[in-house]
């Protein structure tokens, strides 16, 4: 047995990872001739109305609405489904603040429900739990690329007539029972921000799964300060307070050459994090990253989690000892569920104002979420790119190997 690199034996990483060029010439071009516009304005060039007419090709949707990020295209959603003040919304505690912005902002309340322990995704039962008579949406979000189990929650929304909103920011081209995820809910949310499968500098888009003309343009008009860009009156009949989250013609273009290239980033990343999860099987003490059956996942990062007592060693020996070995990853992911941030627990969102939360009394407590809470205090994450190699993926997985043969010798 080789002695681990963190205590001066061989590394199990002996090459560096696969790297290489998000943008090129295809992205030069398009941008050039948004440029010969003459106008960056969205509505008044092709940029990003091509965009969003490839997007929705590539989903299978009849509506796609542009946004200036994902945060955006969630509050744009959100919007669009009526949350409005004093409603709840529920949703994940594993998640970026951006899921979360827009509830607040629509002066709505985050409700958090639990996670299943290895997909890392909302349960429908965790979510029935949650529901009350103020509940008007359940924003659904599918981490890492990964599926959350739809039917279920489904259902559920039905049987209490609450909107669906699906958070896919981390879940480019992710199938869930042969669906992309983002056509199941009411709408679906994409970030193009700088850190996802593909990029724009920053950015988003909202599927309109319904297929009628007027959630479509209520939600066209929700992301441009409720200006009917329909007809001839665009500026003199603004029903209600709507946000400016347009996306540029310089978005749009990058967009065009960027979505080209997704379903050869989305099927490599799979192939990368499923080939780590067939190397890691077996191992005592170590879950790795759960796919439901008949789904696809597209891996924005991957994620195991390590029981320490069956394992023997804590989550961080075992994370220093992955380091040494050449391979990249962290303890946990976010610092804590969201819902144990300043933010809710002095019920502050506003400076100086506890509106909001003064509405209604919702649970914060720390225990919250206990399968939540477990999964961030013993996950590893390692980075995933379209880039790796067959031989990042074989080494990633000797590393693993390695280390849980000294551990558990």
């Amino acid at each position: 047995m080789s002695t681990l690199a963190v205590f001066g034996g061989p590394k199990a990483k002996t090459i560096p990872f696969g790297t290489g060029k998000r943008f090129g010439v295809e992205e030069a071009v398009e941008l050039m001739e948004a440029l010969d516009q003459q106008t960056l304005f969205y509505h008044s060039g092709k940029k990003v109305k091509q965009f969003l007419a490839d997007f929705g090709a590539m989903y299978g949707v009849p509506h796609t609405v542009a946004a200036s990020s994902g945060t955006a295209a969630i509050h744009i959603a959100l919007g669009a489904a009526g949350v409005s003040v004093g409603d709840e919304v529920i949703t994940s505690p594993i998640t970026d603040m951006g899921s979360l912005v827009g509830i607040l902002y629509q002066n709505a309340l985050p409700v958090f429900a639990d996670l299943d322990p290895h997909t890392y995704n909302l349960t429908a039962d965790s979510v029935r739990e949650r529901i009350t008579d103020r509940t008007k949406a359940i924003l659904v979000v599918h981490l890492a690329g990964n599926a959350t189990d739809m039917d279920p929650i489904m259902e559920v929304a039905k049987e209490h007539n609450l909107k669906v909103i699906e958070d896919c920011a981390q879940s480019y081209l992710c199938r869930y029972k042969g669906r992309l995820v983002g056509t199941i809910g009411d709408y679906g949310c994409f970030s193009t921000n700088d850190f996802k499968h593909i990029s724009t500098g920053d950015g988003g888009v909202v599927t309109v799964n319904s297929g009628d003309e007027q959630d479509y343009r209520r939600t066209h008009m929700f992301a441009d300060k409720n200006y009917n860009r329909f007809g001839e009156d665009i500026r003199g009949s603004i029903p209600y307070l709507a946000p400016n989250y347009r996306m540029t013609e310089l978005q749009g273009a990058v967009g065009i050459a960027q979505l080209q290239k997704l379903p050869n980033i989305c099927e490599r990343r799979q192939a990368v994090g499923d080939g780590i999860s067939a190397g890691l099987q077996g191992i005592r003490g170590l879950h790795t990253h759960r796919v439901l059956d008949g789904c696809d996942c597209t891996y924005w990062f991957y994620m195991l989690r390590l029981d320490e007592a069956a394992f023997g060693c804590s989550r961080e020996a075992f994370s220093e000892a992955l380091k040494a070995e050449g391979v990249s990853n962290q303890p946990g992911y976010i610092p804590s569920v969201v819902y144990l941030y300043r933010i809710f627990q002095e019920e502050e969102a506003y400076l100086g104002s506890r509106f909001p939360f003064d509405l209604g009394k919702v649970d914060y407590a720390p225990g919250l979420c206990p399968n939540a809470e477990a999964i961030l205090e013993t996950a590893i994450r390692i980075p995933v790119s379209e880039f790796y190699s067959d031989q990042d993926v074989r080494e990633i997985v000797e590393a693993v190997q390695k280390i849980a043969a000294h551990y558990q010798s």
